[in-house]
Formats: structure tokens, sequence, C-alpha cells
């Protein structure tokens, strides 16, 4: 497999404001160092991609309101790979607009299409799933798409179901995808996690972009026609101002409706490398090394006093002293303070507004 080939597409044009106060709708999840680890998600999710593809081969698709933050986190890739999108359409139109824009340039090019807000744990097994699943797409006109091994019954993620009896000739760890999911109910998780062929939906794609561009024509033809009739023009000077113009055209459409439930030659490679969508506070708590009383903190100046099983994220030059609390979240930015029960932090989104 030629590397030069490989391309990544990074999806950064959510507004989501969940990690509030940290997170905000000016400055999504995405672009924040959720983790205190010094490098925001979007920077984490294009490290974890330095020994596959080369800058050069890094897309992010994102909003215009965004741009120059991703030219500020990501100065080694080039201005003209940073697409802006002059609205909100989902998923589909999104991996439509970068994958023609990919095929002018590179006709041979593998790519992989990833969220920009996911946290992976293993990098080293990430790296070898992801390697595996550019060979065989590069060899195949399959789409390829990934499947967490679930540990509980996630009710926030899709699920995809597998033909576990049906093995890829060319590779025994990829194997037919029988159905997708949509989020279920916690009975229906429960019921989901006891069999061996459900794996969460991670978003994680890999395909040829000659296939994910014909499966547009053929699953999508007036999303295929806006943006081949703009393949003259891309990469030029023209190229923002007709997307401006005909990107509101496109349906509002997730690529797994649009695509992933109607072609037949798909299939999913399960895997389990430390992988969540970070999507509440609850999760990152998950994922966050914890002390002896369950508590994890986040910061350089934080004590505290009975106090068990608290997701604490104080970053800023301030010490942080807590006594007596159970069960919480305490996170600052700036001129706000958040404590909030976890248990109850769906209602964050009131308190932001």
């Amino acid at each position: 497999m030629e590397r030069s080939n490989n391309h990544l597409v990074i999806m950064a044009g959510g507004i989501g404001s969940r990690f509030w106060p940290m997170s905000t709708p000016e400055c999504p999840k995405q672009f924040i160092d959720v983790l205190g680890c010094g490098r925001t998600l979007l920077q984490l999710t294009a490290d974890r991609f330095k020994r596959i593809c080369f800058p050069e081969n890094i897309w992010v698709v994102t909003s215009e309101a965004y741009a120059d933050i991703v030219r500020e986190q990501l100065p080694e890739i080039p201005e003209s790979n940073i697409l802006k999108e002059p609205c909100r359409r989902n998923t589909a139109p999104c991996i439509a607009y970068v994958s023609w824009r990919i095929k002018k340039l590179n006709p041979k090019a593998n790519v992989v299409v990833t969220p920009s807000d996911h946290i992976v744990m293993d990098v080293a097994e990430f790296e070898r799933v992801i390697t595996s699943g550019l060979a065989f797409t590069a060899e195949t006109d399959s789409i390829l798409t990934l499947g967490m091994k679930p540990n509980r019954p996630e009710t926030g993620y899709g699920y995809i179901q597998a033909d576990l009896g049906f093995a890829s000739a060319r590779n025994k760890e990829i194997y037919r995808v029988d159905s997708f999911k949509e989020k279920p109910d916690f009975a229906t998780a429960s019921r989901y996690i006891q069999k061996n062929n459900y794996f969460w939906n991670a978003g994680i794609f890999v395909w040829n972009v000659s296939t994910i561009v014909n499966a547009f024509r053929v699953y999508q033809p007036a999303i295929a026609q806006i943006f081949e009739q703009l393949m003259p023009i891309y990469g030029s000077e023209q190229e923002q101002e007709a997307i401006n113009r005909d990107f509101p055209k496109c349906e509002n459409i997730s690529v797994d409706y649009a695509i992933m439930e109607k072609v037949e030659e798909i299939f999913v490679l399960p895997a389990n490398f430390g992988w969540s969508d970070l999507g509440t506070w609850g999760s990152l708590y998950e994922h966050t090394p914890q002390d002896a009383y369950g508590n994890a903190c986040i910061g350089k100046n934080i004590s505290v006093y009975d106090t068990h099983n608290c997701m604490i994220h104080t970053t800023q030059e301030k010490k942080v002293v807590i006594q007596g609390l159970d069960g919480f979240i305490v996170a600052e930015k700036n001129d706000t303070l958040l404590i909030c029960k976890l248990s109850e932090e769906q209602r964050i989104k009131q308190f932001s507004e």
C-alpha cells in the first residue's frame, strides 16, 4: 500500500457545548484541551495519524466560523485543506464535498473519515486497525466502518450488527454488516451486549475515494450532481464562492442514512482500542485516571478532602480546594464555575443558555 495515497478527513464542524463552561458554540469541545494534556481533541485526532498519512493529505471540514481555530491548531496542514461549510447539512454533504475535492487531486486516494472529538487510549492498536482497514479498501470496492466492542449497555450510541459467520477472504478480521441499529433503549442495549456480534458505531469510515464517490452517484444522485459539477474549479479562487452558493442546496442527511444503510458492499472491522466519543462529562470521567476515592482530577493545583467519585477539571492558574462532595462535576473556565451532580449533567445545557 502506497502511503502517499492515504488521506485523512477530520469532520470538525460540530457546535456542541456539552463540556460547558469549557466548551461554547464559539469554541466547541473539539478545539479544547479536554484531557489536560496540552493538546486539543482536534490535535490529538491528527496526531494519531502521523505514521499513517502525510500532513499534506490531512483535510479538515469545518464551519467558516472555526477555520481560523483549525489553522492555528493544525499549522502543519495546507490552508487549502481546510474546507469551509457555509451552513450545517449533516455528514453526507460534508463527506461528499471533501471526497470530490480529494478525487480531483488523487483518484487513487484511500481515505479515513473520522470525527474530531473522540479519544483513543491505545494509539498503537488504533494504528494497526486503521492500517489494516486501509489495506483492505485499497484492494476492494468496499466501504468499511469500525465497530467498537461494547463493554456496557450504552444507549447513546448506534450499533452495528455484524455477520460473524462471513469473514472477508482478504482480511479475517473484517466481516459483512448485517444491519445498522438506531440508538436503543436500555433493555435493547442490554440484549445487544449479551451477543457477540453487536458493536458500537464509532462513525469512523475507511474507503477508496472512487468507491464513495460512486456510492453517492448511485444512492444520492442529487448531492453527487452538486459536487460533480464543481470539479473544474476545485482548488481555484472560485471554489469557496461556488460552495457557498451550492452547498446549502444539499439535503440535510447523515452519511449513515444516505449511504451506509443502502450500499451492499459494506463491512465492519471490530476493534478495541479504548475508544470514546466524549459526549458527556460522565464519559470523560470514565476515561480519566481516578484516585483511591474515585476522583478524576484534571488540573495542576487541586486538593480534595472527604471527596469521592467527582470529575474535577480546573486547569487555569488558581488553587482549587474541594471538601465533602460526592458524585459531582467541578469545572471552571475564565469567569465561570460549574458545580453540578454528575447524575444531573443533562441539565447543563439550560445552565449554559
